[in-house]
């Protein structure tokens, strides 16, 4: 596994984070001395999660969770999260915003309009949102650190992936955007491809599949934390986990 950065005392904000890729970070995260605050609608993978970063805390001494059930299409509830992490802890180091929604895989004509209008909430709109509620206490910290997970369907634009391609254009836009902006400041943001990665959205899209053949979303959550360590200075590039390579966009004059 990728060698994870000192994260010690860090408060992380991982959305998605009862299963799959973010999961995996918020465990990784904790591992490496985070405080997680893990958020996701399954109470029960929370649950696992927190059990999990405490038997890794009685072993090591790192690692704490504050677990928070919220369904992210509840716009007024990550108002609420913001305000809740600012009265408990004044800031917020890291933020991955990982949560997504496939939708369906179907000609553009054929999608549903509550189909596609629920994917542009959950994965975009509800982006917006967390970026919005948070972007205060990330410029309050001396090294924040947002990741926003993406996809290489956001520049395939594959046939039948429309909705999820579109939501994943715009979260990428959104990135770049928030880079520019805070570009002077302590504040790094990136956007993360994953690459095809062994998870239940990966096999709701290709069923035929053979889950064997991806990696593991553990050893793709290794490569994605260290985005969070303070030393790790760039911002407004596409981080390719599985390729471990960046690519860079060129920013306004």
């Amino acid at each position: 596994m990728t060698a994870l950065p000192d994260l010690t005392g860090r408060i992380a904000l991982v959305t998605g984070a009862s299963r799959g890729i973010g999961y995996f970070i918020a465990r990784h995260m904790a591992a490496a001395g985070a405080h997680v605050i893990a958020v996701a609608r399954t109470t029960g993978g929370l649950e696992e999660l927190d059990d999990q970063i405490k038997a890794e805390k009685d072993r090591t001494g790192k690692g704490e969770a504050t677990l928070v059930p919220l369904d992210l299409t509840d716009m007024d509830g990550i108002d609420r999260l913001g305000g809740a992490v600012n009265e408990r802890w004044g800031k917020l180091d890291i933020l991955v915003a990982n949560a997504g929604l496939l939708g369906v895989i179907a000609p553009i004509g054929h999608v549903e309009a509550k189909t596609f209008e629920k994917v542009m909430t959950v994965n975009v709109t509800s982006t917006w949102r967390l970026i919005r509620s948070v972007d205060p206490l990330l410029r309050q910290s001396d090294a924040g650190r947002a990741i926003l997970l993406s996809s290489g369907a956001a520049h395939s634009a594959r046939a039948f992936w429309a909705p999820y391609a579109a939501s994943k254009a715009a979260v990428e836009a959104m990135a770049r955007s928030w880079a520019d902006e805070t570009r002077n400041m302590a504040l790094c943001v990136n956007s993360v491809d994953p690459g095809a990665t062994r998870t239940a959205m990966r096999a709701q899209a290709m069923p035929g599949e053979d889950p064997e053949t991806l990696p593991h979303p553990g050893d793709i959550a290794a490569r994605i934390v260290p985005l969070a360590d303070p030393t790790e200075t760039r911002t407004g590039q596409i981080y390719q986990a599985r390729h471990d390579r960046w690519v860079s966009y060129r920013m306004p004059e």
